[in-house]
Protein backbone atom coordinates (compact mmCIF):
# COMPACT_ATOMS: atom_id res chain seq x y z
CA UNK A 1 0.00 0.00 0.00
CA UNK A 2 1.10 3.10 -0.91
CA UNK A 3 0.29 6.87 -0.67
CA UNK A 4 -0.49 9.60 -3.25
CA UNK A 5 1.58 12.60 -2.52
CA UNK A 6 -0.16 15.97 -3.25
CA UNK A 7 1.75 18.00 -5.84
CA UNK A 8 3.53 21.26 -4.36
CA UNK A 9 1.84 23.45 -6.94
CA UNK A 10 -1.82 22.43 -5.05
CA UNK A 11 -1.85 25.04 -2.19
CA UNK A 12 -3.43 23.67 1.04
CA UNK A 13 -6.75 24.80 2.24
CA UNK A 14 -5.55 25.81 5.90
CA UNK A 15 -9.55 25.52 6.90
CA UNK A 16 -9.49 21.87 5.42
CA UNK A 17 -7.78 19.10 7.34
CA UNK A 18 -5.40 17.14 5.01
CA UNK A 19 -6.27 13.72 3.45
CA UNK A 20 -4.10 10.93 3.11
CA UNK A 21 -5.24 9.28 -0.33
CA UNK A 22 -4.85 5.14 -0.74
CA UNK A 23 -3.67 3.86 -4.06
CA UNK A 24 -4.14 -0.12 -3.95
CA UNK A 25 -1.03 -1.85 -5.75
CA UNK A 26 -2.28 -5.75 -5.75
CA UNK A 27 -5.02 -4.64 -7.83
CA UNK A 28 -7.07 -3.00 -10.47
CA UNK A 29 -9.83 -1.93 -7.59
CA UNK A 30 -10.05 1.88 -7.38
CA UNK A 31 -12.04 3.46 -4.60
CA UNK A 32 -15.62 4.79 -5.66
CA UNK A 33 -15.82 7.75 -7.46
CA UNK A 34 -17.35 10.69 -4.84
CA UNK A 35 -20.91 11.95 -5.37
CA UNK A 36 -20.27 15.26 -6.86
CA UNK A 37 -21.01 18.25 -5.12
CA UNK A 38 -23.23 21.38 -5.84
CA UNK A 39 -23.47 23.07 -2.60
CA UNK A 40 -19.94 25.09 -3.03
CA UNK A 41 -19.72 28.32 -0.82
CA UNK A 42 -20.68 31.13 -3.50
CA UNK A 43 -21.35 34.33 -0.97
CA UNK A 44 -19.93 34.18 2.78
CA UNK A 45 -21.22 36.64 5.47
CA UNK A 46 -18.70 36.94 8.41
CA UNK A 47 -19.71 39.58 11.19
CA UNK A 48 -20.46 42.33 8.32
CA UNK A 49 -21.37 45.76 9.69
CA UNK A 50 -21.76 48.57 8.00
CA UNK A 51 -22.33 52.73 8.72
CA UNK A 52 -23.02 55.50 6.22
CA UNK A 53 -20.88 57.99 8.39
CA UNK A 54 -22.48 58.20 12.05
CA UNK A 55 -25.89 56.17 10.59
CA UNK A 56 -25.55 52.60 11.54
CA UNK A 57 -26.75 50.49 9.09
CA UNK A 58 -26.62 46.48 9.90
CA UNK A 59 -24.13 44.96 12.72
CA UNK A 60 -22.49 41.42 12.58
CA UNK A 61 -24.63 40.36 9.66
CA UNK A 62 -23.40 36.10 9.23
CA UNK A 63 -24.91 33.88 6.58
CA UNK A 64 -24.07 31.52 3.62
CA UNK A 65 -25.34 31.53 0.38
CA UNK A 66 -24.33 28.02 -1.18
CA UNK A 67 -24.23 27.32 -5.27
CA UNK A 68 -28.16 26.63 -6.01
CA UNK A 69 -29.36 28.60 -3.05
CA UNK A 70 -32.56 31.06 -4.08
CA UNK A 71 -32.27 33.36 -0.93
CA UNK A 72 -35.11 35.47 -0.32
CA UNK A 73 -33.64 38.67 1.62
CA UNK A 74 -36.35 40.07 3.81
CA UNK A 75 -36.51 43.03 5.93
CA UNK A 76 -38.04 46.10 7.31
CA UNK A 77 -37.05 49.83 5.37
CA UNK A 78 -33.84 50.60 7.22
CA UNK A 79 -32.85 46.97 7.46
CA UNK A 80 -29.87 47.40 5.19
CA UNK A 81 -30.96 45.24 2.45
CA UNK A 82 -30.35 47.27 -0.85
CA UNK A 83 -26.74 47.78 1.44
CA UNK A 84 -26.11 44.24 1.85
CA UNK A 85 -26.26 43.15 -2.14
CA UNK A 86 -24.36 46.61 -2.77
CA UNK A 87 -21.87 45.49 -0.77
CA UNK A 88 -21.73 42.19 -2.18
CA UNK A 89 -21.44 43.15 -5.88
CA UNK A 90 -18.62 45.36 -4.97
CA UNK A 91 -20.38 49.19 -4.72
CA UNK A 92 -20.16 49.55 -1.13
CA UNK A 93 -17.53 48.35 1.40
CA UNK A 94 -18.05 46.98 4.74
CA UNK A 95 -17.51 49.35 7.69
CA UNK A 96 -15.94 45.98 9.71
CA UNK A 97 -16.35 42.22 9.13
CA UNK A 98 -15.46 40.22 6.11
CA UNK A 99 -17.39 38.83 2.61
CA UNK A 100 -16.23 36.07 0.34
CA UNK A 101 -17.29 35.52 -3.31
CA UNK A 102 -16.63 31.82 -4.57
CA UNK A 103 -14.35 31.30 -1.52
CA UNK A 104 -11.98 34.76 -2.46
CA UNK A 105 -12.02 37.30 -0.04
CA UNK A 106 -14.04 40.12 -1.96
CA UNK A 107 -10.56 42.07 -1.60
CA UNK A 108 -8.93 39.97 -3.93
CA UNK A 109 -11.95 39.02 -6.11
CA UNK A 110 -11.61 39.77 -9.63
CA UNK A 111 -14.00 37.18 -11.46
CA UNK A 112 -17.16 39.86 -11.20
CA UNK A 113 -18.10 38.15 -14.65
CA UNK A 114 -19.66 35.29 -12.40
CA UNK A 115 -22.16 37.90 -10.81
CA UNK A 116 -25.23 39.11 -12.58
CA UNK A 117 -26.86 42.06 -10.46
CA UNK A 118 -30.42 43.52 -11.73
CA UNK A 119 -30.43 46.57 -9.28
CA UNK A 120 -33.63 48.24 -8.53
CA UNK A 121 -35.42 50.37 -10.97
CA UNK A 122 -34.82 53.46 -9.10
CA UNK A 123 -31.65 53.76 -9.78
CA UNK A 124 -31.61 54.38 -13.41
CA UNK A 125 -32.41 57.34 -15.28
CA UNK A 126 -35.25 56.72 -17.90
CA UNK A 127 -33.93 59.44 -20.29
CA UNK A 128 -30.66 57.26 -20.64
CA UNK A 129 -29.95 58.04 -24.31
CA UNK A 130 -29.09 54.10 -25.27
CA UNK A 131 -30.90 51.52 -26.74
CA UNK A 132 -32.15 47.98 -25.45
CA UNK A 133 -29.03 46.49 -27.18
CA UNK A 134 -26.86 48.74 -25.84
CA UNK A 135 -27.94 47.96 -22.69
CA UNK A 136 -27.75 44.64 -22.77
CA UNK A 137 -23.98 45.15 -24.42
CA UNK A 138 -23.00 46.91 -21.09
CA UNK A 139 -23.17 43.60 -19.34
CA UNK A 140 -19.89 42.75 -20.93
CA UNK A 141 -18.30 45.99 -20.14
CA UNK A 142 -17.43 44.54 -16.28
CA UNK A 143 -14.38 42.49 -18.16
CA UNK A 144 -13.49 44.53 -20.95
CA UNK A 145 -12.13 47.93 -21.39
CA UNK A 146 -15.56 50.63 -21.58
CA UNK A 147 -13.60 52.14 -24.95
CA UNK A 148 -13.13 48.67 -26.40
CA UNK A 149 -15.82 47.88 -29.74
CA UNK A 150 -17.72 44.64 -28.95
CA UNK A 151 -17.13 42.08 -31.38
CA UNK A 152 -18.85 39.62 -33.46
CA UNK A 153 -18.75 37.43 -30.98
CA UNK A 154 -20.27 40.15 -28.16
CA UNK A 155 -23.17 40.97 -30.73
CA UNK A 156 -24.27 37.18 -30.97
CA UNK A 157 -24.24 36.93 -27.44
CA UNK A 158 -26.59 39.97 -26.79
CA UNK A 159 -28.54 38.78 -29.46
CA UNK A 160 -28.87 35.40 -27.65
CA UNK A 161 -29.74 37.28 -24.39
CA UNK A 162 -32.57 39.39 -26.02
CA UNK A 163 -33.95 36.56 -27.61
CA UNK A 164 -34.07 34.70 -24.73
CA UNK A 165 -36.15 36.98 -22.70
CA UNK A 166 -38.39 37.58 -25.36
CA UNK A 167 -37.14 41.09 -26.02
CA UNK A 168 -35.57 40.49 -29.53
CA UNK A 169 -38.03 43.00 -31.25
CA UNK A 170 -36.95 46.00 -28.92
CA UNK A 171 -33.53 45.76 -29.55
CA UNK A 172 -32.92 49.01 -31.38
CA UNK A 173 -35.87 51.13 -28.73
CA UNK A 174 -34.91 53.45 -26.47
CA UNK A 175 -34.44 52.04 -22.68
CA UNK A 176 -36.95 55.04 -21.26
CA UNK A 177 -39.41 54.22 -24.25
CA UNK A 178 -40.58 50.54 -22.60
CA UNK A 179 -42.67 49.46 -20.02
CA UNK A 180 -41.69 48.56 -16.12
CA UNK A 181 -42.04 44.94 -17.07
CA UNK A 182 -40.00 45.19 -20.06
CA UNK A 183 -37.22 47.06 -18.74
CA UNK A 184 -36.90 44.79 -16.33
CA UNK A 185 -36.54 42.07 -18.50
CA UNK A 186 -33.64 44.57 -20.49
CA UNK A 187 -32.02 44.14 -16.83
CA UNK A 188 -32.10 40.69 -17.01
CA UNK A 189 -30.95 40.03 -20.31
CA UNK A 190 -27.85 42.47 -19.04
CA UNK A 191 -27.20 40.55 -16.26
CA UNK A 192 -27.26 36.94 -18.25
CA UNK A 193 -25.26 37.87 -20.69
CA UNK A 194 -21.95 36.79 -18.83
CA UNK A 195 -23.27 33.60 -18.13
CA UNK A 196 -22.97 34.06 -14.22
CA UNK A 197 -23.24 31.96 -11.24
CA UNK A 198 -24.82 34.01 -9.55
CA UNK A 199 -28.03 36.31 -9.60
CA UNK A 200 -28.65 39.02 -7.60
CA UNK A 201 -31.59 40.60 -8.05
CA UNK A 202 -33.27 44.01 -5.73
CA UNK A 203 -36.73 44.51 -5.88
CA UNK A 204 -37.29 43.05 -9.63
CA UNK A 205 -41.27 43.41 -9.23
CA UNK A 206 -41.36 46.91 -7.58
CA UNK A 207 -42.94 49.15 -9.84
CA UNK A 208 -44.80 46.39 -12.50
CA UNK A 209 -48.40 45.28 -12.73
CA UNK A 210 -49.02 42.23 -11.10
CA UNK A 211 -49.66 39.86 -14.24
CA UNK A 212 -46.02 41.44 -15.14
CA UNK A 213 -44.84 40.70 -11.62
CA UNK A 214 -45.72 36.82 -11.88
CA UNK A 215 -44.88 35.93 -15.16
CA UNK A 216 -41.10 37.61 -14.12
CA UNK A 217 -41.45 35.92 -10.57
CA UNK A 218 -42.29 32.24 -12.80
CA UNK A 219 -38.84 33.03 -14.94
CA UNK A 220 -37.07 33.35 -12.11
CA UNK A 221 -38.35 29.83 -10.25
CA UNK A 222 -37.46 28.15 -13.54
CA UNK A 223 -34.39 29.72 -14.24
CA UNK A 224 -33.89 28.01 -10.48
CA UNK A 225 -35.39 25.08 -10.68
CA UNK A 226 -34.21 23.60 -13.55
CA UNK A 227 -31.13 25.58 -14.20
CA UNK A 228 -29.72 25.42 -10.77
CA UNK A 229 -29.04 29.07 -10.70
CA UNK A 230 -27.75 30.61 -7.41
CA UNK A 231 -30.68 33.49 -6.58
CA UNK A 232 -30.01 36.35 -4.33
CA UNK A 233 -33.14 38.40 -4.29
CA UNK A 234 -34.54 41.42 -1.98
CA UNK A 235 -38.35 41.58 -2.77
CA UNK A 236 -40.97 43.60 -0.46
CA UNK A 237 -43.85 40.77 -1.59
CA UNK A 238 -43.21 38.35 1.29
CA UNK A 239 -46.57 36.44 0.36
CA UNK A 240 -44.43 35.60 -3.32
CA UNK A 241 -41.03 35.30 -1.60
CA UNK A 242 -43.17 32.64 1.13
CA UNK A 243 -45.04 30.88 -1.52
CA UNK A 244 -42.14 28.96 -3.21
CA UNK A 245 -39.11 29.84 -0.29
CA UNK A 246 -41.62 28.43 2.52
CA UNK A 247 -43.13 30.59 5.54
CA UNK A 248 -39.67 30.25 8.16
CA UNK A 249 -36.61 31.92 7.76
CA UNK A 250 -33.95 30.23 7.29
CA UNK A 251 -31.38 32.20 9.99
CA UNK A 252 -32.02 36.03 10.85
CA UNK A 253 -29.51 38.11 11.95
CA UNK A 254 -29.60 41.65 12.48
CA UNK A 255 -33.21 43.09 11.54
CA UNK A 256 -32.38 40.70 8.31
CA UNK A 257 -34.32 37.46 7.64
CA UNK A 258 -33.17 34.68 4.99
CA UNK A 259 -35.54 32.89 3.03
CA UNK A 260 -34.29 29.90 1.43
CA UNK A 261 -35.06 26.76 -1.45
CA UNK A 262 -31.75 24.80 -2.13
CA UNK A 263 -32.21 23.01 -5.69
CA UNK A 264 -30.24 20.38 -5.89
CA UNK A 265 -29.66 17.30 -8.15
CA UNK A 266 -26.57 14.70 -6.83
CA UNK A 267 -26.83 12.76 -10.22
CA UNK A 268 -26.48 16.22 -11.97
CA UNK A 269 -23.63 18.57 -11.52
CA UNK A 270 -22.88 19.80 -14.90
CA UNK A 271 -22.87 23.32 -15.65
CA UNK A 272 -23.80 24.45 -18.55
CA UNK A 273 -24.56 27.66 -20.65
CA UNK A 274 -27.56 28.82 -19.45
CA UNK A 275 -28.46 31.16 -22.30
CA UNK A 276 -27.98 28.29 -24.84
CA UNK A 277 -30.57 26.22 -22.63
CA UNK A 278 -33.28 28.78 -22.29
CA UNK A 279 -33.34 28.95 -25.82
CA UNK A 280 -33.52 25.64 -26.35
CA UNK A 281 -36.54 25.10 -24.22
CA UNK A 282 -38.04 27.94 -26.88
Amino acid sequence: MTTTVVPDSVAPDPNVAPVVAVSLNDSNERPPASTPSCHREIVSLQDVTFSYGSQHVMDNVNFVVRERDFVGLIGSNGAGKTTLLRMIVGLLRPTSGEIKLFGTPMSRFKEWQLIGYVPQRNHFNPLFPATVREVVLSGLYGRRKLLRRSTKEDHLRAEDALKTLKIGDLAEKRIGELSGGQQQRVFLARALINNPKLLILDEPMSGIDTETQNNFFNLLLHMHKKHNITFLMVSHDLDMVRSYLGEAPRAKSGKLSFHVRHSHDLEDCVETDLLHSLRQEG
